[in-house]
């Protein structure tokens, strides 16, 4: 099996998203500041813009796609520039990916980026995998360095995990480990799975809440993504909705938060307290969660669930599976 595919107006959705938010058993990366084998190159890579090939061994990365960065570092590769898109200070990072910079990144907006702060940093590669996929971006940074955007066939952050993973082992030389890393990540889904088989086939709805209102995630999102790998079906009524502006989710109005009801509800708050969801007399009414078969999380679970790269998946695992146990009971 290979992974099922991992990610309100679209400003709003995206900002918000910074703050959606180690055991695991996926292999410790290597925390070189160097890329692939040189040997490899030149390695051509095919993404949404058309094939792009890298000459050489890149030297000084810099990562600005959602995940972009924690994927680099779980491939051995240190950014000298990244984007924080859960707003995790510091390094950029979550815990499970500290202490994997010789050096901090300088850290680069999200959704408008400084091309002025990029090319200071002198890059020549740039990872834009899981973002908007809007040409005029893609020009910009492409002025700048080579760049590796969406991937061939991708949308608006809907880059898969395996895509994700597969066109930036590429472009760093470094397919072996890009492979080693996701067959770990699949180990560690189907053990999770085998030890839950009660989950097969329940339907499932990830919904989210902000200060503008309800929403849910849709297929190829990595929040649905990440249930469905333990066996859960995406919800047949959130799948009849019409996506939302954003690409990744579908809007519900408070007075149809019915249409949430499934076998499981995953929610979590993003720039509200916990409250306005665990608090929300409509939310309780919900028969699902009138029943206990609903988690809302936040924090840093929150944003390891939302982020979805290697690294976080598998903190995810260890930390919401037995929630979710808690409530199939």
């Amino acid at each position: 099996m290979r992974l099922k595919p991992i990610g309100f107006t679209v400003a709003t959705v995206v900002v918000s998203l910074a703050l959606a938010g180690c055991a695991t058993s996926t292999p410790a990366p290597e925390t070189s500041g160097a890329a692939g084998d040189n040997a490899a190159f030149p390695v051509t890579v095919e993404t949404a813009f058309g094939d792009v090939t890298v000459e050489s061994e890149p030297k000084r990365i810099v990562a600005l796609g959602w995940g972009d960065a924690e994927t680099a570092l779980a491939l051995g590769v240190q950014p000298v520039g990244a984007s924080d898109w859960l707003a995790f200070g510091g390094e950029g990072v979550g815990p499970w990916a500290e202490g994997l910079y010789d050096t901090a990144p300088e850290i680069i907006d999200t959704l408008e980026p400084s091309y002025e702060a990029i090319a200071a940093l002198k890059p020549d590669l740039i990872l834009d995998t899981k973002s908007s996929g809007d040409q005029e971006r893609y020009d910009r940074l492409s002025s700048i360095a080579t760049t590796v955007g969406i991937p061939e066939g991708s949308e608006s952050y809907l880059t898969s995990l395996d895509d994700q993973m597969e066109i930036i082992s590429e472009a760093l030389g470094k397919e072996a480990k890009g492979d080693e890393l996701l067959d770990a990540v699949e180990a560690k889904y189907e053990e999770a799975a085998a030890a839950h088989p009660e989950w097969d086939d329940l339907t499932v709805a990830a919904a989210t809440k902000t200060s503008e209102g309800w929403g849910a995630y849709i297929e190829g999102s990595e929040r649905v993504s990440f249930l469905e790998n333990l066996g859960f079906e995406q919800s047949p009524k959130i799948a009849a909705l019409e996506t939302a502006a954003s690409g990744f989710t579908v809007d519900i109005s408070s007075e149809q938060l019915d249409l949430l009801d499934a076998d499981l509800i995953v929610a979590f708050p993003i720039y509200i307290p916990t409250t306005d969801i665990t608090d929300d007399p409509l939310f309780q009414a919900i028969p699902a969660v009138a029943a206990g078969h609903s988690v809302v999380i936040d924090g840093d679970l929150s944003a390891a669930y939302s982020l979805g790269s290697s690294l976080a998946i598998g903190y995810s695992i260890d930390n919401l599976v037995p929630l979710i146990a808690d409530a199939t009971k």
